[in-house]
C-alpha cells in the first residue's frame, strides 16, 4: 500500500521541480546561454579632439559569458570635451613594445588586445592619476576564464595604452557609460568563446 503514495508524491515533487525550472541534478550548474554577434575586429571611436579626463584606474571582473575590463576616466575641466567625447582604440595586436625603450613585452596568453584611450594617466602637473605598483601586471586577473594579463604601458602624447594578455583571439565588445561622478567608464569584454 505504500508504494503507490511514494509514486504519486515523486510525480508531484518532479511535476513541482520541473515547473519551477528545477530538474537540474544537484551538483551540476546551469550554464548560461552565452550567445552574441561580437567579432574580433578592430573598434575605433575617434574623435579630433582630446579630453582633458584622466585615467583613474583599471579594473577588471569575470562574468558567466566574458571577462570585463574597466578602464575609469574622472571628470574634463569645464568647458572642455568630456570623456564621453574621448577617442579610444581598441584592437589584436601580433607584438606588444613598451612606450619609449621600443623594447618587445612578451605577454602571458595566446593573444594580446591593445586598449588605447585619448586621455593622460596624470594630470596637468604631470602628476600620477592611476599609477599601479606593478605596471606589467597592473590588476590581478588570477583565476580569470579568458583574461591573463593586464599590463598598464602608460602615457604618451596624451594617449594612455594598456595590453591584455587573453587566452586566444576571441570576440569582444566596446562601450562607454557614464559615471561614476562626472567621470565616464569605458568596458571592454571579451568572450570566454568555449
Amino acid at each position: 500500500m505504500n508504494r503507490p503514495r511514494r509514486l504519486v508524491a515523486f510525480v508531484l515533487l518532479s511535476t513541482a521541480m520541473a515547473a519551477c525550472g528545477g530538474g537540474v541534478v544537484a551538483g551540476s550548474p546551469r550554464q548560461p546561454a552565452c550567445g552574441n554577434d561580437w567579432d574580433s575586429l578592430p573598434v575605433m571611436h575617434l574623435v579630433s579632439t582630446y579630453t582633458t579626463a584622466t585615467v583613474e584606474d583599471l579594473r577588471a571582473a569575470g562574468h558567466d559569458c566574458f571577462d570585463r575590463l574597466i578602464v575609469e576616466l574622472g571628470p574634463s575641466q569645464p568647458g572642455l570635451p568630456g570623456p564621453q567625447g574621448n577617442g579610444y582604440q581598441v584592437r589584436y595586436v601580433a607584438e606588444v613594445h613598451r612606450g619609449e625603450s621600443g623594447d618587445r613585452l612578451p605577454m602571458n596568453g595566446g593573444a594580446a588586445l591593445a586598449v588605447v584611450v585619448n586621455a593622460a594617466a596624470h594630470d596637468a602637473d604631470y602628476q600620477p592619476t592611476y599609477d599601479p605598483r606593478d605596471a606589467i601586471h597592473a590588476v590581478d586577473v588570477t583565476g580569470f576564464r579568458t583574461f591573463r594579463q593586464v599590463a598598464f604601458l602608460g602615457t604618451f602624447e596624451s594617449q594612455t595604452e594598456v595590453v591584455v594578455g587573453v587566452r586566444a583571439r576571441l570576440p569582444f565588445r566596446t562601450f562607454v557609460i557614464s559615471g561614476p561622478g562626472a567621470g565616464s567608464t569605458l568596458v571592454i569584454d571579451v568572450a570566454h568563446g568555449e
